[in-house]
């Protein structure tokens, strides 16, 4: 059965420091479809983020690129397998050059925390507990 992909395209300021960051976050870079001006970053088998140089974003757009530190188009979340790993993940981007923003989400059935990466872009981490979205 087919199994549709996401492939986000986030423009970066400085690609190599955007790599180092997703790269010490556990996440591998496909040689096959980077470059000099962007880097594919498997964040899993269906996940692919595409981090691009201003000037690279640029050619896919004719609209103004946001300054991503001072405002936002996207709120990109992931889900994580345990309230555990969600903490996993936030500290070691934050570790990596990353800033913890908003609260802590505890809801008991659902927990979240979430982070800019070095350019702005906000990642919300979240788990929910699977017996709550079942029933």
């Amino acid at each position: 059965m087919y199994q549709q992909m996401i492939f986000p395209n986030l423009a970066v300021n400085d690609l190599d420091a955007s790599k180092k960051f997703f790269t010490e976050l556990g996440y591998s870079i496909n040689p096959q479809f980077s470059d000099e001006t962007c880097a594919s970053v498997v964040v899993s088998e269906h996940i692919v983020v595409m981090l691009l140089t201003r000037e690279k974003y640029a050619a896919f757009t004719k609209k103004t690129i946001v300054d991503s530190t001072k405002n936002t188009e996207v709120l990109l979340c992931l889900s994580a397998e345990s309230r555990e790993k969600v903490d996993e993940l936030v500290d070691k981007a934050i570790a990596a050059g990353g800033t913890e923003t908003g609260e802590k989400q505890d809801h008991g059935f659902m927990y979240g925390r979430a982070f800019d990466d070095p350019d702005g872009h906000t990642w919300e981490i979240m788990w929910m507990d699977p017996a709550a979205v079942q029933g």
